[in-house]
C-alpha cells in the first residue's frame, strides 16, 4: 500500500529528475539527442525553472488553501519574485518574463495572463503538480485550483495545459492506472480546445504504434534513440513546426502523456521517453515524471537520480533557494 505521503513525494521528485534530465535536451530534435547520447537516461545537471516554480506555486498555494485566488497569486508573484529582482531575470520562460512586466506595469489578473504573446507557454502546466496532490481524488477541485494561480501568468491553451495536468496528477496520486489519469485531464479542458485535440491525437500514437520502453531497464532497441515510428508519429501529429519555440502548451502536454502512458506509468520509463523526445524536454519529462511519481510513489524514482535531487538552487527564484521537493510535498500532505 502506497501512501499519500509517499505518492506526494514520487509526484514531485519524479518532476524534479524529471526537469534535470531533460534539460540539456531542452529545444533538440529526437534526432540530435540520439546523437550525442544515443539514450538520454542519466541526470547530468540540475534542473531549470520549472521546479524552482512548482515549489514557489505549492508554497502560495498552502498559504491559502482551497480559498486561493488569483490575487494572491498575483501578490506572491509582486512580493515574492518582482520585488527581488535585481537586473534581468535568469532562467525564466517567456510568459513568466512577459508577467514579471505586467506585474510592473500595474496590470491585474486575468490581464496580466493576457498583456503579453506567450499564454499559451506551458509555463503553468509545468508547476501544476501541487495542485493535483493538495486536492488528491478530486481532480475538479485541482482544475480549479491551478486556473486561479494561471490567471496570473496564462490565458486560453496555456490555463487549460495546467487544468489537465493538475486534475490528472489528482487521479494518479489514488493509484488510477495511466488510461484513468489521462482521461482525467481530458475532462479536465473543454472537448473542442487544441490541448484536447493535441493530448486525443497523441494517446492514438501510444495506442497503435511499438512502444518504446516496457519496464525498467531500456532494451537494446533503444539504444539508437526511440523507435522511429513513435517518435515521428508524435512529431507529425502535435509538434507545430513553424513556430520558433518549443514551449507550446498543447504540444508539451500531449508529448508528456504520450511518454506517461507509453511508459505504463513506470518513472523511469516515462521520464526517459519523454525527455528523448527533445523539443521543450526537460517540461515535458518533469510532466511526465510527476504523473508517473504520483501513481508509483517515491520508491519507484531510480536512486541514481533520486540522490542527484537536493535542495533548489535559487536561480531563477532566489526566495525558494534551499527548499528541497521532498520538503514540499511533506508539507503539502500535512494540509489535507
Amino acid at each position: 500500500m502506497i501512501s499519500v505521503r509517499d505518492r506526494a513525494r514520487g509526484c514531485l521528485l519524479g518532476l524534479a529528475a524529471g526537469d534535470a534530465l531533460g534539460a540539456p535536451a531542452e529545444n533538440l530534435a529526437p534526432e540530435e539527442i540520439a546523437a550525442r547520447w544515443g539514450v538520454l537516461t542519466e541526470i547530468e545537471r540540475g534542473g531549470t525553472d520549472d521546479t524552482e516554480y512548482t515549489i514557489f506555486a505549492a508554497t502560495v498555494l498552502l498559504r491559502h488553501g482551497h480559498a486561493l485566488t488569483s490575487e494572491d497569486v498575483a501578490r506572491a508573484w509582486r512580493e515574492e519574485i518582482v520585488a527581488r529582482l535585481d537586473g534581468p531575470m535568469r532562467g525564466a520562460g517567456f510568459s513568466e518574463l512577459g508577467t514579471v512586466e505586467a506585474l510592473r506595469r500595474g496590470l491585474e489578473p486575468p490581464l496580466t495572463g493576457r498583456w503579453h504573446a506567450h499564454g499559451w507557454s506551458d509555463g503553468l502546466a509545468m508547476r501544476a503538480a501541487p495542485y493535483g496532490i493538495f486536492a488528491v481524488g478530486d481532480p475538479d477541485e485541482a482544475a480549479r485550483l491551478v486556473e486561479a494561480d494561471g490567471r496570473v501568468s496564462h490565458t486560453g491553451e496555456g490555463i487549460f495545459g495546467g487544468r489537465a495536468v493538475a486534475a490528472a496528477v489528482a487521479v494518479a496520486m489514488t493509484g488510477a492506472p495511466p488510461g484513468e489519469v489521462a482521461g482525467a485531464a481530458l475532462r479536465a479542458v473543454p472537448e473542442d480546445s487544441w490541448t484536447a485535440r493535441n493530448l486525443r491525437a497523441a494517446l492514438d500514437v501510444v495506442a497503435r504504434t511499438p512502444r518504446p520502453l516496457r519496464g525498467r531497464a531500456l532494451p537494446d532497441s533503444f539504444g539508437r534513440g526511440l523507435p522511429d515510428s513513435f517518435g515521428r508519429a508524435l512529431r507529425d501529429t502535435v509538434v507545430v513546426r513553424h513556430y520558433p519555440w518549443t514551449d507550446l502548451a498543447p504540444e508539451a502536454v500531449a508529448l508528456a502523456f504520450a511518454a506517461y502512458v507509453a511508459g505504463d506509468g513506470e518513472v523511469e520509463a516515462s521520464v526517459v521517453t519523454a525527455a528523448n523526445l527533445g523539443r521543450d524536454a526537460d517540461t515535458t519529462a518533469a510532466v511526465a515524471g510527476a504523473l508517473a511519481g504520483a501513481g508509483r510513489g517515491e520508491a519507484a524514482v531510480p536512486a541514481r537520480w533520486a540522490e542527484r535531487i537536493g535542495p533548489v538552487a535559487g536561480r531563477c527564484l532566489p526566495v525558494v533557494a534551499g527548499r528541497d521537493v521532498r520538503d514540499v510535498a511533506d508539507e503539502i500532505v500535512k494540509g489535507l
